[in-house]
Parts: C-alpha cells; sequence; structure tokens
C-alpha cells in the first residue's frame, strides 16, 4: 500500500488530482486489480496521499531543537505551504465520508499548532491571550490569500512580529 501512496503522490505533484489510476499501478510496480482492491476509487486514493501528507507536516512539529518561537514559526511556515498546495487533494474525499476525515484532520493539526503555540507561550516568545484558533485563522488567510511563496513568508513575519510578546497591546 506505501508504494501505491508514493507513487500516487509523485504523479499528484506531476500533474496534478487528475492523475490516472492505471498509471499510479504501474509506477508502484503492481496490477491494477491490487491498486483497486486497496483503493476502490481515485477519491480513496487521494485520500490516503493527503492524510500522508498531513501526518508528515504534523510530524515536523517535533522541532524540540529550535526555540519555542522558531518552532511554532517553522511549522507555521510549513502549514502554510501545505494548506495553499494540498488543498485539492482534500476536496477529493469522497463526499460520504468528507465531514469525518476532515474533522480528524483538522483535530490533528489543532493538537499539532496547540501543542507548539503553547511551548512558545511557556517560553514568553509570543503572546499569552493568542489561541490555537487565532492562529489557525490568521495561518490560512495568509495561504489562501498570498500570491507566491514569497508573499507568503513575508506576511508571516508581519504576524510573527504582530504577535511576540511585550508591552499590553490593544486587542
Amino acid at each position: 500500500m506505501g508504494l501505491l501512496v508514493a507513487a500516487a503522490r509523485a504523479l499528484v505533484e506531476e500533474v496534478g488530482p487528475d492523475v490516472a489510476l492505471d498509471e499510479v499501478a504501474r509506477r508502484a510496480g503492481v496490477g491494477n486489480a491490487t491498486l483497486y482492491r486497496h483503493f476502490p476509487t481515485r477519491g480513496d486514493l487521494l485520500v490516503a496521499v493527503y492524510a500522508d501528507e498531513l501526518a508528515a507536516l504534523c510530524d515536523r512539529a517535533d522541532l524540540d531543537h529550535a526555540a519555542p518561537g522558531d518552532a511554532l514559526f517553522e511549522w507555521l511556515e510549513a502549514f502554510v505551504g501545505h494548506v495553499a498546495s494540498k488543498g485539492s487533494l482534500a476536496e477529493a474525499a469522497p463526499a460520504e465520508r468528507r465531514t469525518e476525515l476532515f474533522d480528524e484532520w483538522h483535530r490533528r493539526l489543532r493538537e499539532t499548532l496547540t501543542g507548539l503555540l503553547e511551548r512558545a507561550q511557556r517560553s514568553s516568545e509570543v503572546r499569552a491571550d493568542l489561541t490555537p484558533a487565532d492562529l489557525a485563522a490568521a495561518a490560512g488567510g495568509i495561504a489562501r490569500s498570498s500570491t507566491d511563496t514569497a508573499q507568503a513568508h513575508r506576511l508571516l513575519g508581519f504576524l510573527r512580529r504582530g504577535i511576540a510578546a511585550g508591552p499590553a497591546r490593544d486587542g
């Protein structure tokens, strides 16, 4: 199954989510029957690719070697890139499973972001009144509205300076 997901991921990066399933099977070195046994529909395969991408994003949060504020913003950079480039994969989820999948994916992202934010707040690197929902909304907005990665990076820099711990600010 891992070979199929890896082949699908590579093809999605090359041609987008409308990848030919026969080509996925060929690249993975398996027959079509094997592909369809594990992934009955294109949506099922794309969900597996997206879930794998999301797991990799959340796993990037293990940045104990970095200062808490740096770890938070390194992860937010990855999050913004993920939202900007992987939306079509998430939308490929079969409609009958979409709510369940989205709830699970959002739960995992919230847990990751909460852990990073709380660590940065304990170190007094970011404002104590900032919530994970605030930060997710701001980062998501940056991801969806940026015209390119340079602009997204610049906007995240503005965000970082804006939420830095310091004298009390009007909120």
